[in-house]
């Protein structure tokens, strides 16, 4: 029961703290290396590749802005290819608590 509370407590603290998202322009999607902070109004993360340039470009949007080339997303650092060792992590944490409490 424990292992809830810190759950309840790890989600509640992620969401004070407001979303975060990947930013970068770069020719590699998986060079993306940089975070941040969204501010209040921006509540999705964004990918954009440029065609013919071949770069991607990330960061914070609002959901009345996504659409067409740009692929917006929810949640903290979903704009990255790869799946990251906090979001891995919380994939494994959730799975345990579902397969001990159900």
């Amino acid at each position: 029961m424990q292992l809830f509370g810190v759950l309840v407590l790890f989600v509640t603290l992620s969401t004070a703290c407001g979303l975060r998202c990947y930013t970068c322009t770069a020719a590699y999607p998986k060079s993306c290396t940089d975070t941040k902070s969204c501010t209040v109004i921006f509540n999705r993360c964004f990918s954009l590749r440029v065609e013919g340039v071949d770069a991607v470009t990330k960061g914070c949007q609002t959901s009345v802005l996504c659409g067409g080339a740009m692929a917006c997303c929810e949640g903290d650092l979903c704009n990255n290819a790869i799946p990251t060792g906090p979001s891995v992590f919380l994939l494994l944490l959730c799975s345990t608590i579902i397969t001990l409490y159900l």
